[in-house]
């Protein structure tokens, strides 16, 4: 079954201006950029609705445009990716630049919009998209297009007829009665209800005073604090930390749960999976790594944690193993890897690769629970998986600076060695705690 969302908002132009930082000006103290390249996307309701396209989801969206330049470059940039349908005419497109350096926002300049939107909504073309779809992402930037009286009273009428996700803006409409789902982050939260509370007090406030059906609302690295139906407060925990750049974060975690709500999910099996989502996308380098218009795809979440160490002039460090029942020893040799650099990435054997090094009672558990096992270690910042009897091509792939072995083995014993050494590279052995091992342990537990 394909899924149709159905995406309703404000589309702004986003620009990045890329460059490095070497040095502070001499007549004031701010850093000096060297531009090395500009890149430009649809932002707003245009990003929720390329994200979702770039899943292969069905994907259209109804807005507001102008007749000005930037609008011309966004017509570009949605139509080679995403079917519109413009209910309104905008006085002006929004524009809003960063200019970045090693992955890090340095400053954002924006342009709004001459006025707001006073135009005659196109009711009947707004009316046949939400008929056709199966979900509603209604994503507001505050741009005029959810907060017109016209539009507000068709989503108004359609909230019990589809699933509706509603991504409100501080500055923008609330939603209106019935959502499915309304996804306001913590500092959208304290202003809507103005009061500071716990996150899931004031998940519970948000639900009654919008009448939805659930409202989650959304802690950055920490999390998701939802309020749905009757039951208790639900919390999803993100499954590893994120440091970088969280721009587009919002839209991809109610784009994806919109989509999940449309293919017949509940809203907690859609809160819950948008949450992973949302955590490996941007682990994978978020939007500047999918939305540039002929990037690469994006890198794996091991690549992406190199490519920022590195860009900051840190030392990753690397290791491998099954790990399929995780002990004290296996514990004690990754702390120390750690230890070695900024950053641990661990590279996993799979399931099929086990299997033959281990014979074919193993593994015993599978590569996506060693896998989640692993990542919630303090100390891993990433895994990757390989499917060889050694790890050669991947570590070639990588490049870490480091690579850790623990100290029951020696140089002949370890093939990665001269691939290691190739690039420059350093094998250093870490300490093991002796006696630990899984074949022990497995061996020890069918004895008893």
């Amino acid at each position: 079954m394909t899924v149709r969302v159905l995406v309703v908002g404000d589309v702004l132009l986003d620009r990045d201006i890329e460059g490095d930082v070497r040095r502070i000006s001499p007549d004031a103290p701010v850093p000096v950029v060297q531009v090395e390249g500009t890149n430009e996307r649809a932002g707003g309701a245009g990003l929720a609705a390329t994200l979702l396209a770039r899943e292969g989801i069905e994907v259209h969206l109804a807005t507001a445009l102008a007749e000005d330049e930037p609008a011309k470059r966004l017509d570009v940039l949605l139509t080679e990716r995403v079917p519109v349908t413009e209910i309104l005419r905008s006085p002006g497109t929004r524009c809003k630049t960063r200019v970045r350096s090693a992955g890090q926002s340095l400053l954002r300049l924006d342009v709004e919009a001459p006025a707001q939107i006073d135009d005659v909504c196109d009711v009947a073309a707004l009316e046949e998209q939400l008929e056709a779809a199966d979900a509603v992402l209604v994503a507001d930037y505050a741009g005029g297009v959810v907060g017109h009286p016209e539009v507000w009273d068709v989503l108004h009428r359609w909230a019990s007829q589809r699933a509706v996700v509603w991504d409100p803006h501080p500055r923008g409409a609330e939603p209106v009665p019935g959502v499915t789902l309304a996804t306001p982050n913590k500092a959208e939260a304290v202003q809507f209800t103005g009061r500071s509370a716990p996150l899931d007090q004031l998940a519970g406030d948000l639900r009654d005073r919008w009448q939805a059906w659930a409202v989650a609302v959304t802690d950055g690295g920490n999390g998701v604090f939802a309020a749905l139906g009757g039951a208790p407060a639900l919390f999803v925990p993100t499954p590893f930390n994120h440091s970088g750049d969280a721009c587009g974060a919002g839209d991809r975690f109610a784009g994806t749960a919109a989509a999940l709500l449309g293919s017949g999910a509940t809203a907690r099996a859609a809160i819950e999976a948008a949450v992973d989502d949302t955590a490996g996308w941007l682990a994978a380098g978020g939007v500047t790594a999918t939305e540039v218009v002929g990037a690469a795809p994006p890198e794996n979440d091991a690549a992406a944690v190199i490519r920022r160490v590195h860009a900051n002039g840190g030392t990753v460090v690397a290791t491998g193993g099954c790990f399929d029942i995780l002990h004290a020893g296996h514990i004690a040799s990754l702390e120390a890897a750690r230890r070695l650099g900024d950053a641990l990435i661990v590279l996993l054997n799979s399931d099929d690769s086990v299997r033959r090094l281990k014979g074919a009672d193993r593994p015993v558990n599978s590569v996506e629970d060693r896998r989640r096992v692993l990542e919630s270690l303090r100390c891993v910042d990433a895994v990757a998986v390989f499917g060889g009897n050694d790890p050669c091509v991947l570590l070639d792939q990588l490049r870490p600076d480091i690579w850790a072995k623990g100290g029951d083995y020696t140089a002949e014993m370890l093939p990665e060695a001269p691939i290691v050494n190739s690039w420059g590279g350093r094998v250093v052995l870490v300490p093991y705690l002796p006696g630990r091992s899984t074949t022990a342990i497995l061996q020890e537990g069918s004895s008893r």
